[in-house]
């Protein structure tokens, strides 16, 4: 693939809902563009673009696929992007580095909901899109109705520059409406025929409207326009073309891509109508020493600036970096600078990949997209730059975690392989999290939802051989104590030889929330000689950890220690230990031990319409609502929820708010435990305990 002027490159982005044919239209275009001698088939699991073993098995797209190729004097990268939710972190890092989208709707089900938000996402960045509408060979559809639908849902002025030529199974090709011919399909072969007579007054209607949106962009058109004049397939597209690329126009075809019917329309569209790196403008970015804000053009000779939005794991290349160039000129062998990391890199070769085939090319200029094998300290979200003149580009916002499950090692033998085959899953997907719960001691995997949950652990064991248990994480329940005590710890032993003695008065209090653990030593006049103080804390401390109700840390108290006794022979660290623990536990008893429970701070964005449904469902999860409040064309309800009612909230909401909800949290403080499920607490631990000592 020859290198291509920032002006002829296109960075498009397909997005959509699961099954919309996303997958299915990538594969018509590389067909198209003779990329491909043959069109993969998503049942076959022969697709370029899913090419992962997950993907082929469960015959969705998990992972974002980048897919260049040449048309009509024009490189296009084209960014296929999966549907689901789960995977929503690929199809932010696409946006992050397209100029333009195409919003593929399936016409069947007509505008659904990850269609919908994907499109909001896109409109939030300003970006130009186009819509395909696909399966128009299917039963049921209808262009007309479809078109009507996309205006209103995703609130803009789509207007068609296509339409089907027939309907359903007697579809047989498009109406090409810039250049008023229609395009037959017979065996995958397009050719050029006459409109159909019972069309002509439709394709008259439509293609009117087009002109109007076009001549809408220019005055000189527009007053062409008024005078009644004719605007030639050029004229129309200047200005389709600059309507589209300040938002007022969304340019719509017709598509069923298995029988390329509407393929070739909608790449000339790409072509003609979206916009260059150059047309998307310079981004935004800051000097790393100083700070202060640092614009690049986009041009192939100035400075080099690149953002790494993908990082994958091949068998034979190794780690593969995905970036974009917004200035400068990247070269192969070429010495370059992460910002983001203040470390030197050498680029190896630079490849152009199409799927898992790839191609070495000399450099990649301003405004295009290459992978590069084996960096050794970037990652996703990282820039790259000349050092002499350093850049810092804002990374990738990928969306917050809020899925976990608990996860270990099925054998001893995979204990050590498990961090290190997560941290590459991470690095793949920013997304997949993996930490450490200091309160549980628990490895805890973070994710998207169950389904994305569920194939990381698939990967772990697909591809590293490291098989895990999984199961619902514990939920970081405290102790503390309600009033004030004041007791005796004493612990005596009388053996044969030596004995055990150790005599201790220790008071407990509670302490504001929050505040965790303190020891005070007050002990006056020796009563426990100073030697043995330490090992007295070492035992109230090792108490603490244990617990007095359930075997959960106790915090928000103070232990004082005040008085004692000793013997000059018998007394020992040991001893004093096991006294100043003797009277943790007795303290706290007396002082009535009550249960804390972690609360979350939780923010939901919702459709004001789902506001009534979210609102009850958290009020069943014992939440306090803290407000509300619009957030552009939803609403943000805030509420603090127990953390043990949020574990199963990512698919209650789904179910309640048809996929269209959203929510973050956060840890917030620690509150008690109402009395009547307290109990129910307590007996489960002690259980979970017992269970634990039969299985050792």
């Amino acid at each position: 693939m020859r290198i291509y002027d920032t002006d002829h490159l296109r960075n498009v982005v397909l997005l959509g809902h699961g099954q919309c044919g996303k997958t299915s239209l990538a594969e018509a275009v590389l067909f198209a563009a003779g990329v491909t001698d043959r069109l993969g088939s998503i049942d076959e699991g022969n697709t370029v673009g899913d090419a992962d073993a997950e993907e082929i098995d469960r015959g969705i797209s998990i992972s974002l696929s980048l897919l260049p190729f040449e048309w009509d004097g024009h490189k296009i990268n084209l960014l296929d992007t999966p549907g689901y939710a789960e995977f929503t972190g690929e199809v932010s890092a696409a946006l992050r580095v397209a100029d333009a989208t195409v919003v593929v709707v399936d016409a069947v089900s007509g505008v659904e909901v990850q269609t919908e938000r994907y499109a909001t996402m896109a409109a939030e960045r300003g970006l130009p899109r186009a819509i395909a509408i696909a399966k128009l060979d299917k039963e049921h559809t209808d262009f007309a109705r479809t078109l009507s639908e996309v205006r209103e849902a995703l609130q803009c002025n789509a207007v068609a520059v296509s339409l089907p030529l027939g309907s359903h199974a007697g579809l047989t090709g498009v109406v090409d409406l810039v250049n008023n011919v229609a395009y037959t399909v017979d065996g995958g072969k397009e050719s050029e025929s006459p409109i159909p007579e019972d069309m002509a007054a439709v394709v008259a209607e439509y293609r009117e409207k087009l002109i109007e949106a076009a001549a809408e962009a220019d005055d000189e058109l527009m007053e062409k326009y008024l005078e009644e004049e004719s605007l030639s397939p050029d004229e129309i597209v200047r200005g389709l073309r600059a309507s589209t690329l300040s938002g007022k126009v969304v340019p719509t075809v017709a598509l069923a891509a298995p029988k390329m019917i509407g393929v070739r329309c909608l790449l000339g569209t790409i072509a003609a109508d979206l916009p260059s790196p150059r047309d998307a403008g310079a981004v935004n970015s800051s000097d790393p020493r100083t700070s202060e804000e640092k614009e690049r053009p986009v041009d192939p000779k100035a400075p080099l600036s690149a953002l790494v939005f993908k990082t994958t794991a091949d068998p034979y290349a190794g780690r593969l970096t995905h970036f974009r160039v917004y200035s400068g000129t990247i070269h192969s062998d070429a010495a370059v600078y992460n910002a983001t990391r203040g470390e030197r890199e050498r680029v190896g070769s630079l490849l152009s990949a199409v799927g898992k085939k790839q191609e070495a090319v000399a450099n990649v200029p301003a405004g295009d997209i290459a992978l590069v094998a084996k960096l050794h300290a970037t990652v996703t979200g990282d820039t790259l730059c000349d050092e002499s003149d350093p850049i810092l580009l804002p990374g990738v916002e990928f969306p917050i975690s809020v899925f976990s499950l608990a996860i270990s090692a099925k054998s001893r033998a995979d204990e050590d392989k498990v961090g290190s085959a997560l941290a590459r899953l991470s690095e793949e997907d920013p997304t997949i999290q993996f930490s450490m719960d200091p309160e549980t001691k628990e490895s805890i995997l973070s994710g998207i939802g169950d389904l994305h949950l569920e194939i990381a652990v698939s990967r772990l064991q697909r591809r590293y051989g490291v098989e895990v248990r999984t199961g619902a994480p514990k939920i970081p329940y405290k102790e503390t104590v309600r009033g004030k005590a004041r007791v005796q710890g004493r612990f005596k032993r009388q053996t044969g030889g030596r004995g055990q003695f150790g005599d201790v008065w220790l008071r407990v209090e509670p302490l504001a929330r929050g505040t965790g653990f303190e020891f005070v030593d007050a002990v006056r006049g020796g009563a426990v000689p100073r030697n043995f103080i330490p090992a007295v804390e070492k035992g109230v401390r090792e108490a603490v950890e244990k617990g007095v109700l359930a075997g959960y840390p106790l915090t928000d108290l103070r232990a004082i220690l005040d008085d004692g006794s000793s013997h000059s022979v018998d007394s020992s660290d040991m001893a004093f230990k096991i006294a100043g623990s003797i009277a943790l536990q007795k303290a706290a008893e007396q002082a009535v031990t009550l249960l804390l429970e972690p609360i979350v701070e939780v923010e939901v964005i919702v459709p004001s319409e789902h506001m009534g449904d979210v609102i009850g469902g958290l009020n069943s999860k014992r939440a306090q609502i803290l407000g509300m409040e619009p957030t552009g064309k939803s609403q943000l309800v805030r509420a603090q929820v127990p953390l043990a009612e949020m574990a199963s909230y990512a698919s209650g909401l789904r179910s309640l708010t048809g996929g269209r909800g959203t929510y973050s949290m956060r840890f917030s403080n620690y509150q008690e435990v109402p009395a009547h499920l307290s109990q129910h607490v307590i007996d489960a631990a002690k259980e979970a305990k017992q269970q634990e000592s039969v299985g050792r």
